[in-house]
């Protein structure tokens, strides 16, 4: 397979991952590139610097705590959204390959950005929901599961990263064809 497109698929997952948690893909992305697993676009080298490890495993760190925090999680769901935006744009746009410099940018904004926003607003609906119904008892195993999804798709976005993008866009496929029935019947 033409390695733009597995490069795109790598980018799909990584931004998908950004949505359930910002700093876990980024921290994944730094280690797979010093660790030779990953090629960077030329301008994103600085992300598999030390610099960029320690600032990462800090804010990854700090992320994971915070969701574990039973009114802070909620609260930070609202700076979240737009960081996971950025995170999934800048994720793209650090992996995706063999690709024009203008469309690579296109692709990590619309694809990347909104792919990211999109997985973190649907965890910040079942966080709230969570909340609601549970009193917020039920916050950490959704803060769990995210954190395993986050590091679970990012690994597989570096291992595998055609099957990672195929399962996103099904992913996709799969919600929209969800919620156009929830429509149709509401």
């Amino acid at each position: 397979m033409e390695q733009s497109l597995v490069s795109v698929f790598l980018g799909l997952g990584l931004s998908a991952a950004s949505g359930f948690r910002v700093f876990v893909p980024l921290l994944v992305i730094n280690l797979a590139a010093r660790g030779g697993f990953l090629e960077l676009t030329p301008k994103f080298g600085w992300m598999a610097s030390s610099e960029a490890l320690i600032a990462f495993a800090a804010a990854t760190l700090l992320e994971i705590v915070a969701y574990y925090v039973p009114w802070l999680d909620n609260l930070l769901d609202t700076v979240a959204t737009p960081a996971a935006v950025v995170a999934g744009m800048v994720a793209t746009a650090s992996v995706v390959t063999g690709m024009d410099p203008a469309l690579r940018v296109i692709l990590a904004i619309i694809a990347g950005g909104g792919l990211a926003g999109a997985v973190q607003m649907t965890t910040a609906s079942g966080r709230q929901i969570s909340s609601l119904t549970t009193a917020g008892l039920g916050n950490p195993i959704i803060s769990t599961l995210e954190l395993v999804g986050s590091l679970g798709l990012s690994l597989l976005s570096v291992l595998a990263p055609v099957i990672a993008g195929l399962l996103v866009v099904l992913t996709l496929i799969l919600v929209t064809r969800r919620l156009r029935r929830r429509r149709e019947t509401a």
